[in-house]
């Protein structure tokens, strides 16, 4: 569970030390690489709360979510369609399911916890 929140870290702290420009052509797959990073993100930290983590599944969705974001996106603006807000729209909703399972599962933890020391 620490490595993804390590990469997250990771990432916050370079994006913040440096000073590079994205070129506006460019901001609907940046936009869309960034849903998919955060979907791959705490989908990892939801599989590690339910105790099925497995790294290579962890890597490869990382890598497949993004080429897959970034062909509909590269595809949308040869055809003249927004297909990017498809995928933002799915990377959307799995993000709060996730979370929201995240959630569950913390509470979970947190009263069971609760319930042994009381």
């Amino acid at each position: 569970m620490w490595l993804p929140l390590l990469g997250l870290l990771f990432g916050i702290f370079l994006g913040l030390l440096t000073d590079l420009q994205i070129p506006s052509e460019y901001e609907n797959y940046l936009s869309i690489a960034v849903l998919a990073s955060l979907d791959t993100l705490f989908g990892g930290i939801r599989a590690q709360l339910q105790q099925v983590y497995d790294d290579r599944v962890f890597v490869s969705g990382f890598f497949f979510n993004i080429a897959l974001a970034a062909g509909l996106a590269f595809l949308g603006v040869h055809l003249g369609v927004d297909l990017y807000l498809a995928a933002i729209f799915a990377f959307g909703v799995r993000l709060f399911q996730n979370i929201a399972v995240i959630r569950r599962i913390l509470l979970t933890k947190w009263q069971d916890r609760k319930g042994t020391i009381d």
